[in-house]
C-alpha cells in the first residue's frame, strides 16, 4: 500500500488530536510528525519532507501562510481553521482543499479522496532516476548548456534555484535541491546538507570535523561541510 508522509500543524493540541483520530480511519496517510507553531514546523518539513501537511490558518506569532513563504519547497496542503473567511486565500495559494474545524466526517471523507488522488498523480508523474550517462540541457540567460551528469561535481540550493558546477563552468536550473535529489543517482550524488549536493566520484579528501561533522575536499578544490545529520547517514552510506 502507497503510504503518503504526514504532518499535522496546530497549536491546539485537542484539534491535532482531532485530526489524528479523523486519519486514523485511513491508514495510508502516515502521520510522521506534528507541531504547535510555525517555527517548529518549519524546521519539521524541512528535516523530513513530508507529502501533505493539514495546516491550521491562525496561530498565535506567525499563521500559516507565514510558514508557507518561508518554505523554499512547499508539499501539498490542506488548511484548517475555525474561521471561514480564510477560505479565498487558501485556494489562491493552490491548497489542495480547506477544512473548517471541528472536522465532519463526511467533509473529512471528500477531502481525502481529493488528496488521495492528488498525491497519487504526482507520484506517477515522478521520473525514474536518470542514468549517468545521459546529458541534461540547461538554458540559462543566453548560454545553452548539454552537460553530462558525470562532469557535474557540485550542486548548491539558491531558493527555487540550483546553481550547477560542471567542467570549470556553473549554470543556474529553475529546480528545487529536493526535486534534482530525486532524479541523481543516488550512488554517485550525496547531498551533505539542506542546501548542497556533491558527485561523490569527486571526492579528494573527507576528515572529521567539529560536532561530529565531516569536512569534503573536492578534486575541483572546493571545501564543504556534511551537516551532523548527513555525516551519520555518508558514513552508512560509505559503509564507514
Amino acid at each position: 500500500m502507497k503510504t503518503f508522509r504526514t504532518i499535522i500543524i496546530d497549536d491546539e493540541r485537542l484539534a491535532r488530536e482531532e485530526m489524528k483520530r479523523a486519519l486514523k480511519r485511513y491508514p495510508e496517510f502516515e502521520i510522521i510528525g506534528e507541531a504547535s507553531h510555525v517555527d517548529e514546523a518549519k524546521v519539521m518539513i524541512e528535516e523530513t519532507i513530508p507529502d501533505i501537511i493539514f495546516l491550521d490558518i491562525y496561530m498565535p506569532g506567525k499563521s500559516g501562510f507565514d510558514l508557507l513563504e518561508e518554505l523554499t519547497t512547499v508539499p501539498e496542503v490542506v488548511f484548517t481553521t475555525a474561521y471561514d473567511q480564510y477560505a479565498v486565500k487558501a485556494f489562491e495559494l493552490n491548497a489542495l482543499d480547506y477544512l473548517v474545524k471541528p472536522l465532519r466526517d463526511e467533509r473529512f471523507a471528500k477531502t481525502i479522496e481529493k488528496v488521495k488522488l492528488e498525491l497519487e498523480e504526482k507520484a506517477q508523474l515522478k521520473t525514474a532516476i536518470l542514468p549517468m550517462h545521459q546529458k541534461i540541457f540547461i538554458k540559462d540567460g543566453e548560454k545553452c548548456h548539454f552537460i553530462p551528469l558525470t562532469e557535474i561535481y557540485f550542486i548548491e540550493s539558491l531558493d527555487n534555484y540550483a546553481r550547477l558546477y560542471f567542467s570549470n563552468q556553473k549554470a543556474m536550473i529553475k529546480r528545487s535541491l529536493n526535486l534534482l535529489a530525486e532524479k541523481l543517482d543516488p550512488k554517485v550524488f550525496f547531498r551533505i546538507n539542506r542546501s548542497q549536493i556533491i558527485n561523490t566520484h569527486y571526492i579528494k579528501e573527507i576528515h572529521p570535523h567539529f560536532n561530529n561533522t565531516l569536512q569534503i575536499t573536492l578534486t575541483t578544490g572546493e571545501t564543504l561541510e556534511v551537516s551532523s545529520r548527513q555525516s551519520v547517514k555518508f558514513k552508512n552510506w560509505n559503509s564507514l
